[in-house]
């Protein structure tokens, strides 16, 4: 498959990586060499230098022949006229575009992303994204990391293991001996920097972060089990009232379970802008590191402080304050991957990697057909694939056991016929089941191979 990414920063080098690493052919187009550079010297890519709107650059980088374009550049204009151009010169299929700017996601605006219009196949938001991850991370306090598969029937959980874990030190075949009851997986294990597929003889430690994938109802027993009981959320502090804290919190509004939400926002401007959108939020102008304004807040009593703002040192300092102060959790937007390994020193509970959700969201309609989810773990270490098993699928009509996946894959949920079923060695799939698979990176490409969906884009 042809694609073209125009973008070369962090989003388009992620988003590049995981799609040349699948045997497609892929072009980057980016006006700073230095970026263009960089991609073609660690990733198997074509680069073309230049402005990704311009035709002849896009000609350059074979939009005759590609057959999807990821308009992924710093610049809504410019992601929106390379779409126009690739649609209106080119005839390329299938076009992406990421937009930042909230007014082009308001109803009355988006019937201009229509062929005849705007010819833009899918619009990816980033801070709409990452609202809704940072709602998934409030829902579940106690985990790291949360993401819904299967219409949210399943969902996959991120877990630090502690020492008061009850189930420390026990292969988890005997887990599944002593919870046979419990439909959930233990698919990742990170030890020690390493994230691996377990085996059912291995343990687990103090330290240890895992990934378990589990059936949505089940996902509090499951906490518990592991030492971490869901806590109900009741009072929240968002710091930071952006287009993120914004949404955030007016999707806190419309919870059926009432939620008291308070708003600190440094610019004034900002805060009434705030102020005026939100019905039963408190909003507080001045700076979230200040802890008279903390206390003003009631940080001490907060069952969640959510740190939102455009810049990652404010997020982090805000959030070790407000755990100095009392906090029970606090969640931190980092942009900067390096900052990742402080959290755990600076005890932060959990994080938001703007960029991570956002190629997540692209790569989820880059694989459309019989793939209909995609999450990336980590800094590209795993990805969870949500797939439907297809009659000429080598998986169709055998069992979990006979199928020979790789030793970094694990499938963690089936679904056949509409209702959940915890997949074992003995579990035969049929055409139509809907899996939720666990890869490492080296085993991705065997993974689609099996599902027989590499060719399936759209």
């Amino acid at each position: 498959m042809k694609i073209i990414i125009c973008g070369a920063g962090q989003v388009g080098w992620q988003i590049a990586r995981h799609l040349a690493g699948e045997a497609n052919d892929v072009s980057i187009v980016d006006n700073n060499a230095a970026l263009v550079r960089r991609a073609t010297d660690t990733l198997e890519v074509q680069g073309v230098v230049g402005f990704a709107s311009h035709p002849d650059v896009l000609e350059q980088a074979g939009a005759r022949e590609a057959d999807m374009i990821i308009a992924a550049t710093h610049s809504d204009e410019v992601n929106m006229v390379t779409c126009q151009v690739a649609h209106s010169v080119f005839n390329v299929t299938r076009k992406i575009a990421r937009l930042r700017a909230q007014s082009y996601l308001e109803p009355r605006y988006t019937e201009l992303f229509r062929r005849d219009h705007m010819p833009i196949d899918v619009v990816i938001n980033p801070e709409r994204e990452v609202s809704r991850a940072a709602l998934r991370r409030l829902a579940a306090p106690s985990t790291f990391d949360i993401q819904d598969f299967l219409d949210g029937s399943v969902r996959m959980a991120g877990i630090s293991l502690d020492a008061d874990c009850p189930v420390l030190n026990t292969p988890l075949r005997q887990l599944t001996e002593l919870f046979s009851s419990l439909r959930a997986i233990v698919v990742g294990v990170r030890r020690g920097g390493k994230l691996f597929a377990p085996e059912p003889g291995d343990q687990l430690f103090d330290g240890d972060q895992i990934y378990v994938v589990s059936e949505s109802s089940d996902l509090a027993r499951t906490l518990a089990i592991f030492g971490k009981p869901l806590a109900k959320q009741e009072r929240i502090v968002i710091v930071g009232a952006g287009n993120v804290g914004l949404g955030v919190a007016r999707a806190l509004e419309t919870q059926r379970d009432r939620v008291r939400v308070k708003v600190i926002e440094r610019d004034r401007a900002r805060a009434e802008v705030a102020a005026d959108a939100l019905e039963r939020t408190i909003v507080l102008h001045g700076d979230g590191m200040d802890s008279e304004l903390l206390t003003e807040a009631a940080i001490e009593s907060a069952d969640a402080v959510l740190a939102v703002t455009d810049d990652d040192k404010t997020n982090l300092l805000a959030c070790v304050r407000a755990k100095a102060m009392g906090s029970k959790m606090t969640i931190a937007l980092v942009n900067d991957p390096s900052l990742v390994p402080l959290m755990d020193h600076l005890g932060i509970d959990a994080h938001i990697n703007p960029r991570a959700t956002t190629v997540s969201s692209i790569l989820r309609h880059v694989r459309l057909g019989r793939v209909s989810s995609i999450y990336t773990i980590g800094d590209g270490e795993a990805e969870v694939i949500e797939a439907q098993v297809l009659s000429t699928s080598p998986l169709a009509g055998r069992t979990i056991g006979a199928i020979g996946f790789p030793e970094g894959a694990l499938v963690g949920a089936v679904k056949k016929n509409g209702e959940f079923v915890k997949p074992t060695g003995t579990t035969e799939l049929q055409e139509g089941d809907q899996l939720v698979i666990f890869a490492l990176r080296n085993d991705v490409p065997v993974i689609e191979r099996l599902l027989q969906v590499a060719v399936e884009y759209f």
